[in-house]
């Protein structure tokens, strides 16, 4: 035990107070950097993923690309101006559920809380798995240790969560810039060589190219694929709580620069990914061709390469930032355990935190890795509940008509259609890939009301208005099970004797009809006062022949309002390692006695001293 609290605290820190919470908070700058990592890391993934959908209609069809971007783009200034309307309208945090559940109705509200929850246990197995990408791109030779890899750093990922929010911050905030400022620094000398004539205009088809066999439907699934890139878009109006005071303005101005970063970032990567003619190719990622061709395999190719890997791999923390705090909310309204609104050693919803990396880990394990396979899994968990708090943003403003409220209706109405015309070209284009949606979601649902259910029956029973009076107990006996003449058992004789019942019945269960005559003998001498039951045990079971003298003791009992007691002796070793050199009989007996309706159990510990 000592040793497993002194790994605890080298791992995560010493424990906080809770006066310390606002110490907790993140300012503008951390939270960008801590909540902005998925959305700004899918530019390094968002763009491969619409040149493999049009790769089918041959690489001339390339230049579609270009309108394509501009059409996620639209999406991106919509939602942005729509999560900055949900940040100041639901300062308190919770975002697409919230939204949902208080506008919609409980149902839609609980399809955005499972589909975010599932969502952000994909943020961190694909973040990490595309950081794995980036490393084995660089160092092909590390391509069959892809899982191991992308197992340890979501280990590390968790460690570093659960020393706290302002310290995984301080340590990600600096990967996160480099990143952005390596890619700047890559578009800004792409468009540089382009510009000085550099880069010769036969890589690439013009715009405008006559494409055969290109259709709408391709487009579609091609603009579908590249909105990708705006998961983790909706991460800020879920994590509200996290910023300081003024907490929903500090949200709102994070979130716009947010957008402004990811629009620049994407549209450059496109651009560059076009005019260079990139290919995608299974084992060497856009960004790293983009990288190669722009610099050359030199240092600079590898930095690009090292901070895209960082920044995958640590997009997962906005997993970890918002999933606490979603989970947070359902918690408080009762549709998943209550242990998740309780705080840890460094004030973070630590349960959360364990929950989210088990689960991404089971999931990276399942997938092997595979990046692919995630992606679109993860992008129309995402723009379910995108569409269902633009829809519920709409009902709001229908209903309350606000000053301006016309603006803001169409802002969520445009994004609204959007993400729905989005959401259907997944289910359309990408069936084999997305249909366990259609699957875990309903089972989350009926998981969510079972737990609510259970809570809600739970409170009748416990409230004094609505509970049973209770029964007039007239008297108490004492049943306790010994294994031997003890200190142990001497201990517990003396408890229940303080209790002054009616009766004291001490139950041994021997396995040989020897020992039982001269048990007998002995504990006469020993206890006199004390009257003993012997239940022979020819099968060499204790819990069996216990329980049905229990269970005889206890209607004999209740035709006299007899309240019976079961007093378990119990030792305890001087160190928590000596627990497995014993055999626990007397745990194995409260455990199976505490499920018993109307015995009342009460172990009475012995603590050795050696």
């Amino acid at each position: 035990m000592r040793v497993f609290t002194a790994l605890k605290r080298l791992l995560i820190g010493r424990p906080l107070k809770s006066a310390e919470l606002g110490e907790q908070k993140l300012n503008k700058t951390k939270a960008l950097a801590i909540l902005s990592s998925d959305a700004l890391s899918s530019v390094a993934y968002g763009p491969e993923q619409i040149l493999i959908v049009l790769m089918t209609a041959g690489p001339i069809a390339f230049w579609y690309s270009i309108p394509i971007a501009i059409g996620v783009l639209v999406l991106l200034l919509a939602l942005i101006l729509s999560y900055r309307q949900i940040i100041h309208a639901y300062p308190h945090g919770g975002g697409a559920y919230v939204v949902s559940k208080e506008n919609l109705g409980i149902l839609p509200g609980l399809v955005a809380g499972g589909s975010l929850l599932v969502d952000y246990i994909l943020t961190v197995a694909v973040s990490v798995s595309a950081g794995t990408d980036a490393i084995t791109s660089a160092f092909p030779s590390l391509h069959d240790y892809t899982v191991p890899i992308a197992i340890a750093f979501v280990l590390f990922i968790t460690v570093l969560n659960l020393r706290g929010v302002t310290e995984s911050a301080s340590v990600l905030a600096y990967p996160v810039y480099l990143f952005v400022l390596a890619l700047f620094i890559m578009i800004g000398v792409g468009i540089y060589d382009i510009a000085s004539g550099h880069v010769p205009r036969e890589l690439h088809a013009s715009l405008g190219t006559p494409v055969a066999g290109i259709s709408l439907f391709l487009l579609l699934k091609a603009f579908a694929s590249g909105s990708s890139a705006l998961t983790g878009v909706e991460a800020i109006s879920n994590a509200i709580p996290n910023f300081k005071s003024p907490a929903p303005n500090n949200a709102a101005k994070t979130l716009a620069a947010m957008g402004l970063l990811l629009a620049l970032l994407f549209s450059g990567i496109v651009f560059l990914a076009w005019y260079y003619g990139i290919t995608p190719h299974p084992e060497v990622t856009v960004v790293s061709e983009i990288a190669e061709q722009t610099f050359g395999r030199n240092a600079m190719y590898f930095v690009i390469q090292g901070t895209t890997a960082l920044i995958l791999i640590l997009a997962a923390n906005t997993g970890y930032s918002a999933f606490p705090l979603l989970a947070v909310s359902l918690a408080k309204d009762k549709f998943i355990p209550r242990m998740f609104t309780v705080r840890g050693d460094r004030l973070g919803y630590s349960n959360g935190i364990l929950m989210l990396g088990l689960s991404s880990i089971l999931l990276i394990i399942l997938f092997k890795g595979q990046t692919e396979h995630l992606i679109p899994l993860y992008a129309v968990g995402v723009f379910i509940p995108f569409t269902l708090s633009q829809t519920g943003m709409l009902l709001k403003w229908i209903r309350e008509k606000p000053k301006g409220w016309g603006l803001k209706l169409a802002i969520n109405g445009i994004g609204a259609l959007i993400c729905l015309v989005v959401t259907l070209m997944f289910f359309l284009t990408k069936f084999q890939q997305v249909w366990p949606v259609l699957v875990f979601l309903p089972l989350i649902i009926l998981l969510f009301r079972q737990i609510r259910k259970h809570y809600d029956a739970v409170g009748d029973q416990l409230r004094l208005s609505t509970c049973e009076p209770p029964i007039t107990i007239e008297g108490n006996v004492i049943i306790v099970p010994v294994a031997g003449m003890t200190h142990v058992v001497e201990n517990s004789l003396r408890y229940a004797k303080s209790l002054k019942p009616e009766q004291i019945i001490a139950v041994h269960v021997p396995f040989e009809r020897e020992e039982e005559a001269v048990f007998e003998e002995k504990w006469k001498q020993w206890q006199p006062d004390v009257r003993l039951v012997t239940l022979h045990s020819p099968y060499r079971s204790i819990i069996q022949p216990l329980t049905k003298f229990i269970d005889t003791v206890q209607r004999k009992a209740g035709e006299m309002n007899v309240q019976v007691t079961v007093v378990i002796p119990q030792f305890i070793p001087k160190k928590g390692w000596h627990h497995i050199l014993h055999n626990q009989s007397s745990l194995l007996i409260r455990a199976h006695l505490l499920y018993r309706r109307d015995v009342i159990i009460t172990t009475v510990p012995y603590h050795l001293k050696k």
